[in-house]
């Protein structure tokens, strides 16, 4: 990301890793009220470029821009890039149904405001499929009534956990809530659907897919 002669591979990897980590918590904390789902960073031989994906991007640039170019100019000093060397974007998630980390933050914000967690939770995972996804699931563990700290599971649909498919069809964020009577700890996992344009979901379909079509007419 930031220039950096005479690195070794490896060391480059690492430092563009420890990069996007800092830089990833840094807005996830900055921008968590206005629906942050992530964050991408391209690299051109000009300058860098870091997009913003959040569901509220109004809130994200500011009035008149302003909120964006302080973000800017905070990575700027930061990362001690020159000037004009990196620039921000906003990026409006198409499906926040479908955004494990939009959820996440909607169930967290949903606890602190007093709503109790089975209406909550059952709103989130009918939220979730309404939006088409294959499956959900929503765990929150903690003290939730009594002293004594238990788990709670929320599932509806089709959900996959093991193999390549549980990390590449599945959506997944946690987050904390930090309540008067202790942590609660929230767990979001969506079963993305399969689409062919890679907008929904992944584009290709899971492995174990069968498709069976008709038999051709034989030709005498």
């Amino acid at each position: 990301m930031v220039s950096r002669p005479n690195l070794s591979k490896k060391k480059k990897f690492v430092a563009d890793g420890v990069f996007y980590a800092e830089l990833n918590e840094f807005l996830r904390r900055e921008l968590s009220e206005d629906g942050y789902t992530g964050v991408e960073v391209r690299v051109t031989p000009h300058r860098t470029e870091i997009i913003i994906k959040a569901t509220h991007t109004k809130e994200v640039l500011g009035d008149k821009g302003r909120r964006i170019r302080e973000l800017t100019s905070v990575i700027q000093k930061r990362y001690s890039f020159p000037d004009g060397g990196v620039e921000l974007f906003a990026e409006r998630v198409a499906n926040r149904g479908l955004s494990a980390i939009a959820q996440a933050e909607s169930l967290r914000y949903k606890l602190m405001g007093g709503l109790a967690v089975r209406r909550a939770c059952y709103g989130v995972v009918r939220f979730v499929m309404e939006n088409g996804a294959r499956g959900c699931e929503v765990i929150v563990s903690g003290k939730l009534r009594a002293q004594r700290a238990k788990s709670m599971k929320f599932k509806d649909g089709y959900m996959i956990h093991s193999g390549y498919p549980g990390r590449y069809f599945v959506d997944k964020a946690i987050r904390h809530v930090y309540l008067r009577q202790g942590v609660l700890g929230v767990q979001v996992r969506i079963m993305l659907p399969q689409d062919p344009t890679g907008k929904m979901g992944p584009p290709e379909p899971q492995p174990d897919q069968v498709t069976v079509l008709n038999p051709k007419d034989d030709v005498l």
